[in-house]
């Protein structure tokens, strides 16, 4: 109680996200390490399921949601662990970008999940993505439903 007290009359400066030391991932950055992680990640696990899973792309066509099932558990699982051990993706960490909290802590795990979720929802509804370009604080639609943001680190 006494905090806060301290707090409402001024003798202990409120942590001020805008005045920290850091510096918002710029929308560039963001499409970079996403086109990496595609590469990286997504590319090789569509591979995989096509021709050493499925067979072949007509099979893969034939059974649709069976492979789009075997693609999107392993990205999930894989992208889950780069955010949550390391904060990073390989494309995150090729452009500097970190994968924080909004009040700059790590996330938590709930808060992972839900934006793996949001930002399929965000890229389907392509406005999603372009909040990034009208608003200040540079957030797209599944940072504020995820509460996270990504940051520019220095190397």
């Amino acid at each position: 109680m006494a905090r806060w007290r301290n707090i409402k009359q001024g003798k202990t400066p409120r942590k001020n996200i805008e005045n920290s030391n850091f510096t918002i991932s710029y929308p560039i950055n963001r499409i970079k390490a996403f086109i990496t992680d595609t590469f990286m990640i997504l590319m090789p696990l569509l591979y995989i399921v096509f021709y050493l899973v499925m067979g072949s792309r007509e099979e893969f066509s034939e059974e649709m949601l069976t492979g789009w099932i075997y693609i999107f558990v392993p990205h999930f699982c894989i992208v889950l662990s780069f955010w949550f051990f390391k904060s990073q993706t390989p494309g995150y960490k090729a452009y500097s970008i970190k994968l924080v909290s909004s009040d700059l802590s790590r996330p938590s795990i709930f808060q992972l999940i839900v934006r793996y979720f949001a930002f399929i929802l965000s890229t389907s509804l392509i406005v999603g993505l372009f909040l990034a370009l009208l608003r200040k604080d540079k957030k797209t639609l599944h940072d504020l439903i995820s509460g996270t943001m990504l940051i520019q680190i220095k190397d």
